[in-house]
């Protein structure tokens, strides 16, 4: 059946992602306007919240679509606790909107040439997004956004996982974690989808419904010796993924069926 509507159904999850575009460009272009007349504080508070509600309104598009589902409730728990480092595994590039869409008050670590994309950059520059052209600023950059209350959103394989069951994790997190002195938050995404994986087509089909959940892991307090705490950390995510997604270049398995998400 689903051989028989590929051409409309891969239209239809393409217009879902042309939606997403919009959205942000239209966001963006608002975003111009309020970094030059707010003040720091309150441009880094409606920023955030802009782009998590922003996020949350397209997940409840796609939602009622029924190609894309998304369980991330747990993640409510997280939203209003200042100082907070969360983690996540990479497996899409969706993994950022899921993860900010439930987390009003979280920045995220950026490339730097994202700071000038039409899509992202003057949204992430209102939100006081960080930059990693310079190791050292981004580190202190995130600590002083921790002590002051704010959320960190970090992805340790730097990219999208291209080996099972994850990359090799990069420093920084921990780093980070041990000068703010602030806690690190595991959070799994499970899904049993390629799509938008590192070297998956956007235009390119994958097994329908496309379904991603995220559930809390444990919590670890920042430690002395950062580069242990690091390794600590990527042994518990290699050991706790459910469901490790296959390279984008290998078959895709059919996708299995979940329960349906928020």
């Amino acid at each position: 059946m689903q051989r028989l509507f590929a051409l409309p159904l891969t239209l239809l999850l393409l217009a879902q992602l042309v939606l997403l575009g919009l959205m942000s460009l239209a966001w963006n272009a608002l975003a111009v306007l309020l970094y030059l007349l707010l003040p720091r504080e309150l441009g880094l508070a409606v920023g955030r919240k802009g782009i998590c509600y922003g996020y949350r309104a397209f997940w409840a598009i796609a939602a009622r679509i029924g190609m894309l589902r998304l369980d991330a409730g747990v993640l409510d728990a997280l939203r209003d606790e200042p100082g907070l480092i969360i983690v996540a595994n990479h497996p899409s590039l969706l993994d950022a909107p899921m993860l900010v869409a439930r987390l009003p008050r979280s920045a995220c670590i950026m490339k730097a040439e994202l700071m000038r994309n039409p899509f992202l950059g003057a949204g992430a520059r209102l939100a006081r997004y960080i930059r990693n052209d310079s190791p050292r600023r981004m580190v202190r950059r995130a600590v002083q956004d921790l002590q002051r209350g704010g959320q960190l959103v970090l992805f340790p394989e730097g990219t999208r996982t291209t080996q099972r069951p994850l990359n090799p994790f990069r420093p920084g997190v921990t780093l980070i974690a041990k000068l703010a002195q602030a806690p690190i938050q595991a959070v799994f995404i499970d899904t049993d989808s390629p799509y938008l994986g590192k070297g998956w087509p956007v235009w390119r089909l994958p097994p329908l419904p496309i379904e991603f959940s995220v559930r809390l892991g444990e919590r670890f307090a920042p430690a002395e010796d950062s580069d242990a705490l690091l390794v600590q950390i990527e042994r518990y995510f290699a050991a706790g993924l459910r469901t490790p997604v296959q390279p984008a270049s290998a078959q895709p398995r059919p996708l299995a069926r979940t329960s349906q998400g928020r």
